[in-house]
C-alpha cells in the first residue's frame, strides 16, 4: 500500500488559494476516482473537486469556511500498489522523528530548539491578526495540534465579556462563507480601492414600453421579454462611442485595458447571494439572440449550474432589480471594472411635454464609474446617450447604430 497526496490544484486567473465549503468524504471513507471529495468556492462559483484515484481516505485538510492556498495538500489517500509514499512531484507526508538511541541520553545538552510552528489556516491568522490575538494562546484540537476555527472560537468567547441579552431578543450568528464570502470581500475591496462616482438619469420609457407590449402581443407563446434586453442593446451601442466606459484596470500591473469586445456582466440576485454571469462578445449578437442570451445566463446563475468561467471575465456589468429597483440607488463596482450601470424601476409619473402635463413612464439609471479613468462629464455623455436610444427604441435597430 502506498499514500497519494492530493494538492489543491491551480483553477486558473491567478488564484491563489480557494475557500472550502463542504467536505462530502471524511477519514476512513472509501472512494472511486472520480467522486466528489469537496466543493469549493473559487471566485464566484462552487466547483465540486473528484477524487483523484481509487482508495481510502486517510486525511483532510481544514473545515468549512477555511482556506487552502493552491499547491497544499487538500486530502492524502491509501492506494494499492507499491511505491513511494507519494506521486511523483508531492513531497511525502511528514512523520514523527525516530526515537533516539539510549546512548543519546548521556550527550551534552543541546541548545534549545526554535519555538514550535503554529499549524493553521491564512483565514484564521487573518481573524486572529484583526482580533489582535497572538495564536499561541490558543489550544489546537486538530491534527499535530492545528488551530481550528472552533478552538479560536472557543478562546474568544472564554475572553470575552459575558453581555445580557435582552429577554424578548435572540440573534443568529450565521458565518459567511462561499459565495457570500467572496461577495463581502469583493465589495469591500472595490469600496475601498476605487473612488466611485454615480451619476443618474431620468430616462422616459414610454414608447419603449409600447414596443416591448406591441413585441409581447406578437410572440404570445413566447415568455415574455423584459426591458432589460432593449436597455442591454443600447448600452452596447452607447460603449461605441465611449470606449473608455468598456474597461478594466491592473492594478499590479498598473494598466488601463479598454477592451473591443463588449463582455457584459449581469448581476443576478440568486439564493446563493449576487453572481454576474458574463455574456461575451455581446456586441456580436442580434437582438432576439441577446434576449436569450440574457434569459439562460440569469436562468443558469440561479441555478447554480454555470461553470467558473462564465462567471468572470466582465468588460462593465449592468444591474438591475426589477420591480424592485426603486427610484435611485448607489451600484458598487464590479472590480476591476470602470463602470457599472444600474436600472431602476419604471414608474409612472407626471411629466411635462411641450408645455403639457401628461402621465408618461420613467425610469431612472443609476450608474457607478472609476474617477481615476472616467471623467464625470464623460459618464453623463455615455448614460445620456443611452438615454436618447432607450427614448427613441427605431434607433436601437438601425443600421450603423
Amino acid at each position: 500500500m502506498s499514500e497519494h497526496v492530493f494538492k489543491l490544484p491551480d483553477l486558473g486567473e491567478g488564484m491563489v488559494e480557494a475557500e472550502i465549503v463542504e467536505w462530502m468524504v471524511q477519514p476512513g471513507d472509501r472512494v472511486r476516482e472520480g467522486d466528489p471529495i469537496a466543493c469549493i468556492m473559487t471566485d464566484k462559483a462552487n466547483v465540486e473537486m473528484p477524487s483523484p484515484v481509487d482508495g481510502l481516505v486517510l486525511r483532510i485538510s481544514g473545515q468549512a469556511g477555511e482556506t487552502v492556498a493552491v499547491g497544499a495538500e487538500l486530502a492524502a489517500f491509501e492506494i494499492a500498489g507499491s511505491g513511494p509514499a507519494a506521486e511523483a512531484g508531492e513531497a511525502p507526508a511528514e512523520r514523527p522523528p525516530a526515537v533516539p538511541p539510549p546512548s543519546a541520553a548521556a550527550s551534552p545538552p543541546q541548545e534549545a530548539p526554535p519555538a514550535k510552528k503554529i499549524l493553521t489556516s491564512p483565514a484564521i491568522r487573518r481573524r486572529a491578526k484583526e482580533c489582535g490575538l497572538e495564536l499561541a494562546q490558543v489550544p489546537g484540537s486538530g491534527p499535530g495540534g492545528r488551530i481550528l476555527a472552533s478552538d479560536l472560537d472557543a478562546y474568544l468567547n472564554r475572553q470575552a465579556r459575558p453581555v445580557p441579552e435582552a429577554a424578548d431578543e435572540q440573534a443568529e450568528e450565521i458565518k459567511p462563507t462561499g459565495v457570500r464570502r467572496a461577495i463581502a470581500r469583493r465589495m469591500a475591496q472595490s469600496k475601498r480601492e476605487i473612488p466611485h462616482f454615480t451619476y443618474v438619469e431620468e430616462v422616459d420609457v414610454t414608447e419603449l414600453q409600447a414596443l416591448r407590449q406591441h413585441l409581447r402581443e406578437q410572440r404570445r407563446q413566447e415568455p415574455p421579454m423584459s426591458l432589460l434586453p432593449f436597455i442591454c442593446r443600447g448600452l452596447i451601442l452607447a460603449l461605441a462611442d465611449f470606449p473608455q466606459c468598456n474597461a478594466t484596470y491592473d492594478a499590479q500591473a498598473d494598466l488601463l485595458r479598454r477592451h473591443r469586445a463588449v463582455h457584459l456582466g449581469l448581476a443576478v440576485h440568486t439564493k446563493e447571494g449576487l453572481k454576474a454571469p458574463v455574456l461575451r462578445d455581446a456586441q456580436r449578437l442580434e437582438f432576439r439572440a441577446l434576449a436569450a442570451a440574457i434569459a439562460g445566463a440569469a436562468q443558469g446563475a440561479r441555478d447554480n449550474r454555470l461553470p467558473p468561467e462564465e462567471l468572470k471575465g466582465s468588460t462593465i456589468t449592468i444591474s438591475s432589480l426589477g420591480k424592485l429597483g426603486g427610484i435611485v440607488s448607489t451600484p458598487i463596482l464590479n472590480y476591476p471594472e470602470v463602470a457599472i450601470v444600474g436600472v431602476n424601476r419604471a414608474v409612472q409619473r407626471p411629466a411635462v411635454r411641450a408645455g403639457q402635463v401628461e402621465i408618461r413612464s420613467l425610469m431612472n439609471l443609476s450608474s457607478s464609474f472609476d474617477h481615476r479613468f472616467v471623467d464625470g462629464q464623460d459618464a453623463a455623455a455615455m448614460i445620456q446617450r443611452l438615454k436618447t436610444l432607450l427614448e427613441h427604441p427605431a434607433t436601437l435597430f438601425m443600421p450603423g447604430e
